[in-house]
């Protein structure tokens, strides 16, 4: 690009971990303080208008259209994450672990959308038609609606998708295309944000729906500006362990639907089903009545869902003991800890402390406090919880248990599934199920004391 005698070109440097501008390049970025993250960008040059800009139609938000089609995705699971199907015109971005199944997930769900009569076009940038035609056979994606394009030039992929028109477009992965146009190498953050931004421009003026699968970095977040999640209208994460069967579609944001909402998934060596009881997924009655193990019942967004939690105490002569979580938060853990330390007079200082998630499902919700905490303490005392128990409780800083969200919703799962007493906290007025038991708690030491 030419650049003028004494003038040099207009550009910046972005961070591509959180997004953060800076006029020249530094080894830290100056707001999330990542080292090496800036990446130069240039910037378009500004043009003086020659004319005014004229005032553009409005309508009244009570006469704008309301379209309610969906596109069915042939998933109860999916489905009931995006909110009902895919909204035409929308932009998905998927995102998730390498081999945990987004490209097979991609793949399945254009073979059922052309199984129901929406054509789909697949557009892949990282595999051959030769790879793409093994997965299908692989996993029985014979649908003759489905079209496959192997490129990973922008241009080509718009000017495919504005001429064909499917229902459904799929970009695997937006990493891998480029745009002739814009400075930087394929998946750099300028490269990344024309392409999505350019895709969703796309799918808006032709009324194809758009299914985007993204890489992760060792973070868990999608590669990429964090203004990428911003420009799309539904955020999906495909999670667990990619050496089991059981996955989670997450969603954490979406324009059409409430956010939070999971769908329960297996991957098999024929691809990703739904699972037949998604209820108990993640029970097992053969880890019930061991010492350290827990349920609780979760809500992820409106859904409740029977977790198990698993906790392990082993002493140890080290002066920094270990503390190892896997679908935690290992700074509630050291809350928890702590709390168990102070309030009920467990001392944990010479034992090193690993939980567990069973299933690879982040709990997040405070909810499941008062199971930890107990998984914990069981452990430790070599005691168990009363048989076809579960436990709900956030655990404050003062020993105390807290009340929950949705605990109504809970405690009708804990009955659907079969369970017989659910330890809650001792403010609950609502409503108990038929055949429920409720034993309340007002602090974790009357907790402790339901261990036998």
């Amino acid at each position: 690009m030419a650049v003028a005698a004494g003038r040099p070109p207009r550009t910046r440097f972005v961070c591509a971990s959180c997004g953060a501008h800076s006029p020249r390049w530094e080894g830290r970025c100056p707001e999330c303080e990542e080292w090496n993250s800036l990446s130069e960008e240039l910037l378009p040059r500004a043009h003086k208008k020659e004319l005014a800009a004229a005032p553009a139609a409005v309508t009244l938000l009570a006469d704008a259209p309301a379209d309610g089609r969906r596109l069915p995705t042939g998933y109860a699971e999916v489905d009931r994450v995006l909110g009902g199907g895919i909204v035409p015109g929308s932009v998905i971005l998927l995102g998730g672990d390498p081999g945990v199944g987004k490209s097979t997930l991609a793949l399945q769900i254009a073979d059922r959308a052309a199984r129901a009569g929406a054509a789909a076009l697949y557009c892949s940038g990282e595999e051959s038609g030769a790879q793409v035609g093994l997965r299908a056979r692989r996993t029985g994606c014979k649908a003759a609606g489905i079209e496959l394009l192997v490129e990973n030039d922008l241009d080509t992929v718009l000017a495919t998708i504005e001429a064909r028109r499917p229902p459904l477009a799929i970009v695997d992965s937006v990493q891998t295309v480029y745009d002739a146009g814009v400075a930087g190498s394929a998946g750099s953050p300028a490269q990344v944000r024309a392409a999505v931004a350019r895709l969703v421009a796309a799918a808006k003026g032709c009324g194809v729906a758009v299914l985007l699968v993204g890489h992760v970095t060792k973070d868990g977040a999608i590669a990429g500006p964090r203004t990428l999640e911003h420009l799309v209208d539904v955020v999906l994460y495909l999670e667990g362990d990619r050496l089991g069967d059981q996955r989670i579609l997450r969603g954490v944001k979406n324009r059409f639907g409430s956010t939070g909402e999971v769908g329960l998934l297996a991957m098999e060596s024929a691809g990703i089903r739904e699972l037949d009881a998604p209820s108990r997924a993640f029970m097992d009655g053969a880890s019930a009545g061991i010492a350290g193990n827990a349920l609780t019942v979760t809500c992820e967004g409106v859904r409740p869902l029977a977790i198990e939690v698993q906790a392990l105490t082993v002493g140890t002569q080290s002066p920094l003991p270990r503390r190892t979580v896997s679908g935690f938060d290992v700074n509630r853990l050291h809350l928890l800890l702590a709390v168990l330390e102070k309030r009920a007079d467990i001392r944990l200082g010479q034992s090193d402390v690993f939980v567990n998630a069973v299933g690879g499902v982040r709990l997040d919700d405070p909810a499941a406090d008062l199971a930890v905490a107990l998984a914990i303490a069981g452990s430790k005392l070599n005691r168990t919880l009363p048989p076809s128990c579960a436990v709900v409780g956030e655990v404050g800083l003062g020993g105390e248990v807290r009340r929950v969200a949705r605990l109504d919703a809970r405690l009708a799962e804990a009955a659907a599934l079969g369970l017989e007493t659910v330890i809650v906290p001792a403010n609950h007025r609502g409503h108990i199920p038929a055949g429920l038991q409720c034993r309340t708690v007002t602090t974790i030491r009357d907790a402790i004391r339901l261990l036998s």
